[in-house]
Parts: structure tokens; C-alpha cells; sequence
């Protein structure tokens, strides 16, 4: 369903920031990210051969369905095979999208059976993540799969050892952790550009009712167009609810709200510019501040995570945030400080900014020496003196940095060459099953410690609550 030339392929290159890294001369375009964008030219202006074509089927045609196969299809050599989902408007859509010949069901076991299609996108509601997957991997598909990776944290062990057994690439969607700009606030961080790191702070925030999910809901929504029974298969039994299938993830019964669609986006770009294999203590807390539309997660929460000393890092606290109804108009930021400075990683951009303290300690001004006698004042400041030069009174100053990732560059974009260049040339992938489970499970917590009111044990080696 693409056409495979020379321009296309040049203009995909160009998306994954390939032929812009190479041609970079900044400091900041290190040679380990050249030399991978010079293997992705190399690959990519090659004709993709027949045997290297990857037929896509995709499993939950809504919002993100649409916006995952629409990136996906830009990888050269991608084809679609068939779309699932549930409602009958949206099978409607996509043959009107990709003609009236595109395979189309309403049960996804059938889409599984289909030899033609080698690999699925499963961008279903939270609830049915861990039994699709496991499903689409025992049939020997490959599985992107949107995160959070599953619904309840007990899900979690199955689907990885299902991914192990099968053999086949399990890749979650979580696309930042593919991002050029998160791959340099990593490489920056392990230099110690801003000293050692104590703490993160990480906001995702929103101010629209489409933000909130107050998603549109079709005029024909019932029981019989979204096959409501085949829904809840793996839920407890429920009558219909138009809100619950469409404005899903804010029900717990089915989705797992701003912690499992925000927090694990925030978790998981902590975890790749840290190294992090995840927190031990977890808790969170939250409000109805202004979306009361019946939903029963919170349209504004916090969380703070305590994350121990291991050989990946030093500790750090992890503090959370997403507010639905934010003054700033909406914000995404990591923010890593250190002992030196801060790095704000926003998007694929990032700016750090240091504070260096002096080698001297303070003395004077604000400070409990002008309450000492004249004399013992006088002492002190000649004894200070001696010790300490001019220089090392002075904060040392580093120059502020910059980066940008190159115009047009789209990291859901690399996310999906990431997950395809897996399958067709047998490498790794940066968001595997453990990795996405280490996101996950956090996340999940938070809203165990929302309900619980308690703080939340976890052991981040062993990937097991305590």
C-alpha cells in the first residue's frame, strides 16, 4: 500500500532524523548516534526486497489504532493485511480509508489465524492488552503493543514469559523511549553533565475535554455495534455504557487512567535516560477537580517514588504529575536535577542549565555570623580568608546547552522502524517485555496506592511487590 522509491524512502530517512545526524558537526551528534544513522541509510536506500515486505494487522481501530498505523505504513516494505475492532463504524472507516477488498472482522482470534500477516498492533482497551498479546504470540505474530503493556500488575509475568517462549519481538508503545532527544539526555546524564542526580521531576499535563477523553461518541453506539458482550468477556459483567466503551480509560473497570496512559509515558523515559530498573516505594494521590462525568480515576494525580541506590544510578526521588484542567494550557516535561544543574527534557528537545556551588562553604551575609561579638566576628573572617581564595569563593560557571532534534523528526516514527528492524534484521528492541512490565507495574501501583491509601512496596530487580 506504499510505494517503494527513492524520494519516499529519502523523506522516512530524513523523519528518523537519519540523514541530519549524520550531516550534524554539533557536539551534541555523538558517534554512536551517527554511525546508527548511517546503518538506517544504508539499510533504507536499499529496494525492500519481497521477502522482507512485514504484513501489519491491526487490533483496535480507535484514536490510537488510527494514529499507530498511519506511522506505521511510513516504514518502507510495510503493508497492511487486516483491522479488527469491535465497533462496526470503524471497520466502516477503514474500508473507506483503504478500499472495500481490506480484510475487516469483529473477532481478532480470526484476524491471528490469517498466514498473511506477520505482525499486529494491539491498540484494544487496557483490559485486553495481556490476553491479546498472549494470543497474537502463541499464533507466531509479532506484537507492538500499546502501553501500558497490561491492565493489573499480576498480568505482567505471563505475557513475558509468553514473549520469550515464542521467540518473536514484543515491542510496547511507549515512543519517547526512541526519541533522539531521550537518547541524549541519557548519554549527557551518564557524563555527569549535571553532577549527580537526586531527583526527577516528571508532569504531563492537559487542559481540553478531548485531552480528558471526553472522546465523541457515534450516534449509533449500542450494545449491538460494539459488541458489547464479546467486550466483556474479560471483565465482570456489565449492561452497556457508551462511556465505558469509548471514554474507556477513565473506568477502572476497563482502562487504568491517567496513571497507566501518562504516568507510564513519564516512567518509561525515567527508566531509559536513568537506566533505572524501576522504584521501591510507591505512592500516589488524587482528586475530581473538574471533569465529574461520571468517571471514577482522577482527572488530577500526583505520585512519588523512592528510587533505591543500584548500579545503574544513584538514589533519586520521582515525583509525578498530570492535571486535566492545568492554567499552563498543557505541558510535558522530564526534569532531571542533579547536584550541578537540570536537564529539561521536553519532547524530543532538551536544555540544561547548571549551578555549580563553590568549593568554599558560606560565610557571611545571611548566615549566623553577624550575631557572634565583634571580636569573634573579626577572627573568624580572618581565619575564613586565609583559608579560602577569591576563586574558590566563586561559583564556577559551564556554559547552558541546547538540543533540538532536526525538523520533521518524529520519534513514533523511529519507535516503529525500531519495532520493524527487529523482526526483518533479528536486533533488539529498546522496549521489550520486561522493560515495558518495569513501566508498567509502577504505574499500576499508583492507582493501588490511590484506592489503598498506602504506600506501595515494590522490588524493581525482582519485578515483585513486597
Amino acid at each position: 500500500m506504499k510505494k517503494d522509491n527513492r524520494a519516499s524512502r529519502r523523506r522516512f530517512l530524513q523523519q528518523i532524523g537519519a540523514t541530519s545526524l549524520v550531516a550534524a558537526s554539533s557536539p551534541l551528534s555523538s558517534l554512536a548516534a551517527q554511525a546508527k544513522a548511517e546503518e538506517r541509510i544504508l539499510h533504507y536506500e536499499k529496494p525492500i526486497s519481497s521477502t522482507d515486505k512485514i504484513r501489519l494487522g491491526v487490533i483496535g481501530y480507535g484514536v490510537q489504532g488510527h494514529f499507530d498505523l498511519r506511522t506505521a505504513l511510513k516504514v518502507p516494505g510495510v503493508e497492511l493485511a487486516g483491522i479488527c475492532d469491535l465497533y462496526t463504524g470503524r471497520l466502516e472507516n477503514a474500508k473507506e480509508q483503504f478500499g472495500p477488498e481490506l480484510y475487516t472482522t469483529r473477532n481478532y482470534k480470526e484476524l491471528l489465524d490469517r498466514p498473511d500477516i506477520d505482525a499486529v498492533i494491539i491498540a484494544s482497551h487496557d483490559v485486553w492488552h495481556a490476553r491479546m498479546t498472549q494470543d497474537a504470540l502463541a499464533k507466531g505474530k509479532h506484537v507492538y503493543c500499546e502501553k501500558p503493556m497490561v491492565y493489573k500488575i499480576s498480568e505482567g509475568y505471563p505475557v513475558m514469559a509468553a514473549a520469550k517462549k515464542a521467540g518473536k519481538v514484543l515491542q510496547v508503545g511507549s515512543q519517547r523511549v526512541s526519541s533522539i532527544g531521550y537518547a541524549k539526555a541519557k548519554e549527557l546524564l551518564a557524563a555527569g553533565e549535571i553532577g549527580k542526580l537526586n531527583m526527577v521531576n516528571a508532569v504531563y499535563d492537559r487542559q481540553s475535554s478531548i485531552g480528558a477523553w471526553e472522546y465523541t461518541i457515534p450516534a449509533d453506539a449500542d450494545a449491538s455495534t460494539t459488541d458489547w458482550d464479546r467486550f466483556i468477556e474479560v471483565t465482570a459483567k456489565m449492561p452497556f455504557d457508551a462511556k465505558k466503551f469509548f471514554w474507556w480509560r477513565a473506568f477502572k473497570e476497563v482502562g487504568t487512567g491517567v496513571a497507566g496512559d501518562l504516568f507510564i509515558h513519564l516512567l518509561s523515559g525515567t527508566h531509559l535516560i536513568t537506566g533505572s530498573k524501576g522504584p521501591q516505594s510507591i505512592y500516589s494521590t488524587g482528586q475530581f477537580s473538574y471533569w465529574k462525568d461520571g468517571r471514577n480515576l482522577p482527572d488530577v494525580m500526583s505520585g512519588v517514588m523512592q528510587y533505591p541506590d543500584s548500579p545503574e544510578h544513584a538514589a533519586f526521588q520521582l515525583t509525578l504529575q498530570v492535571n486535566f484542567i492545568s492554567g499552563t494550557g498543557g505541558q510535558e516535561v522530564i526534569r532531571l536535577v542533579g547536584s550541578e544543574g537540570i536537564i529539561d527534557v521536553m519532547g524530543n528537545n532538551l536544555s540544561i542549565k547548571h549551578s555549580i556551588l563553590p568549593q568554599a562553604p558560606g560565610f557571611g551575609g545571611y548566615d549566623s555570623v553577624f550575631t557572634f561579638s565583634k571580636s569573634m566576628q573579626d577572627q573568624m573572617q580572618q581565619a575564613y580568608d586565609a583559608k579560602w581564595t577569591a576563586d574558590q569563593r566563586k561559583r564556577p560557571v559551564k556554559m547552558d546547552v541546547t538540543f533540538k532534534a532536526p525538523e520533521g523528526y518524529s520519534d513514533h516514527l523511529d519507535h516503529f522502524t525500531n519495532f520493524f528492524d527487529a523482526i526483518r534484521l533479528n536486533k533488539p528492541v529498546v522496549e521489550d517485555a520486561q522493560f515495558g512490565f518495569r513501566a508498567a507495574a509502577p504505574a499500576l501501583a499508583c492507582n493501588e496506592s490511590y484506592f489503598s491509601k498506602q504506600i506501595v512496596r515494590w522490588d524493581p530487580a525482582n519485578m515483585k511487590l513486597t
